[in-house]
């Protein structure tokens, strides 16, 4: 989560492949279709209510591929339906200060937080634990986990359930400025510096080696 803070854009990576995650839901989406409902961002919240875990992209596309001829709008039409973000992209977006996202990032991320009132709770909920860990204000986890325990979001409140078995090491993340990043850093080094040496030097040169360095 920090280095994601601390990025200046999200980190870009292949997509994953949905596989056939929504074919289960096809004969659902396709009667809803039939009965007039177009809504492209009502019909993927009705499958994420019925526990569809794959990606608004892969709903939008499927119709748009799989529909039969005789679709109540044009295939030009279901092109246009706007395109949300990933879900690797959306977290990024979730967890970045607002002030910092570029214009479109800002659009995508209003298009996410509009997608169900629980996206948007989710993303309040996000951007205040992320407050707390740049702040170091852990003074106020115990609220947070009080609200993530009222805001009835599955995923939070199993963080939330995580915090609660190591609380007061959290909360002493969340406080003090003093970390192990320095020490973490020492130790890869020396790890670096062992393995280029692996086979080809003893323990003298080794030494050497680790002396110079630091």
């Amino acid at each position: 989560m920090q280095s994601w803070l601390e990025a200046s854009a999200f980190p870009e990576r292949k997509p994953r492949e949905q596989g056939s995650r929504l074919d289960r839901y096809l004969p659902y989406l396709f009667h809803r279709w039939e009965d007039g409902n177009h809504n492209m961002a009502c019909l993927f919240r009705e499958l994420v209510e019925q526990g569809y875990k794959g990606s608004y992209e892969s709903v939008r596309d499927n119709l748009v591929r799989l529909l039969p001829e005789g679709r109540k709008i044009p295939r030009d039409s279901l092109s246009k339906t706007p395109t949300l973000a990933p879900s690797r992209q959306a977290s990024f977006l979730f967890l970045r200060r607002p002030e910092k996202l570029r214009v479109e990032e800002q659009e995508t991320l209003v298009k996410l937080r509009q997608i169900h009132p629980e996206v948007d709770r989710a993303y309040d909920l996000v951007q205040q634990f992320a407050h707390m860990l740049r702040t170091r204000s852990g003074e106020r986890l115990d609220g947070w986990l009080e609200q993530v325990q009222r805001s009835k979001l599955p995923e939070l409140q199993s963080f939330a359930t995580g915090i609660e078995k190591d609380k007061d090491a959290v909360r002493a993340g969340l406080t003090w400025w003093i970390n192990n990043g320095m020490v973490e850093g020492q130790v890869t080094k020396l790890k670096l510096i062992k393995r280029q040496g692996y086979g080809k030097a003893g323990f003298p040169l080794l030494r050497k080696r680790v002396l110079h360095a630091f």
